[in-house]
């Protein structure tokens, strides 16, 4: 039996991860009350006491959670932006890569992507290590995404009866172009400069769609190199070329912890669109994805595929 801590399991990925693995026969979680769930030494021994510790928190508390964890063996699954990049972490996204998916199995330090990254980085990186792209390609891409993504404090903004009425329409963020995820994205995918990203927030719950904007490039070209790269994945699939059909709806896949590519165009232009859940594989289905991984299971265990 493995023991589990999630740490930060009140908020929206801990409350996923937690609905996804208390119905799972094979693991043990371990639970703090709710008065002592923020104290340091109960949270430490959490911690050292796990097999395996998933963390749902801001970036600080984040780090914190890992100096607390120091010299147990426990592996540490992190949903925050705290270490994407920092050496010594695996970067959790199988599919990949067969040196990323070998880097989780045998690591006790694991950083899970954060949703727009992953629609970016599915759509790029093969086409980076495909040789269709170049790294110094000036790209630009957007992302639209289910409120679910702010937390609580915004899922409260959305869903109170006396919201803002503009909320009833889309809203561009991120206006300075410094987004949290760009860091992720340009390191791993081996970019010469950071893409221009636009994120932008929709009256739904939950739901992505990241489309990557390709100006000189062959949709057929894009579509071979995306849909060999990811042959005989589980949790990430191509659609056929244009699409399954003509229209793309961000929320079509709430609910599930996969991804599927799109790849839309013609001789000249393309757009490759990921379509995935926030909290799925943008968040909470990765993570457990990863944790199965590291315990040498089927990855699809416990996730709606």
């Amino acid at each position: 039996m493995t023991t589990v801590f999630i740490d930060g399991s009140a908020g929206t990925t801990g409350l996923r991860i937690y609905d996804r693995l208390s119905v799972r026969e094979d693991l043990s979680l371990l639970i703090l009350p709710d008065e002592i769930r923020k104290d340091p030494a109960a949270r430490a021994e959490a911690l050292h006491k796990a097999d395996i510790a998933f963390l749902c928190l801001p970036d600080a508390a984040a780090r914190e959670a890992v100096a607390l964890a120091e010299g147990a063996d426990t592996v540490i699954i992190d949903t925050s932006t705290a270490h994407r990049t920092e050496a010594g972490w695996a970067y959790g996204f199988p599919e990949l890569s067969d040196a990323h998916r070998e880097a989780i199995r045998s690591s006790n330090r694991i950083a899970n992507p954060g949703c727009h990254a992953s629609g970016f980085i599915s759509a790029v990186y093969p086409l980076i290590t495909g040789g269709i792209v170049a790294p110094d390609f000036p790209l630009t891409a957007y992302s639209l995404t289910g409120y679910s993504g702010g937390g609580k404090s915004l899922i409260a903004e959305y869903e109170d009866e006396n919201r803002d009425p503009r909320h009833d329409s889309h809203r561009i963020y991120g206006t300075t172009l410094t987004h949290k995820h760009l860091p992720e994205m340009q390191k791993i995918c081996g970019l010469a400069q950071a893409p221009v990203f636009s994120p932008i927030l929709g009256d739904f719950y939950a739901g992505m769609a990241t489309s990557v904007l390709l100006p000189g490039f062959r949709a057929a070209d894009v579509w071979e190199c995306l849909n060999a790269h990811y042959a005989g994945q589980k949790m990430v699939s191509v659609a056929p070329l244009g699409g399954d059909e003509s229209v793309i709806y961000a929320s079509t896949l709430t609910g599930k912890d996969t991804l599927r590519l799109i790849v839309t165009g013609h001789e000249t232009q393309t757009i490759v669109t990921a379509l995935f859940d926030n909290l799925g594989k943008g968040a909470s289905g990765a993570a457990i994805q990863n944790m199965n991984i590291v315990l040498g299971m089927d990855e699809t265990t416990g996730l709606c595929v």
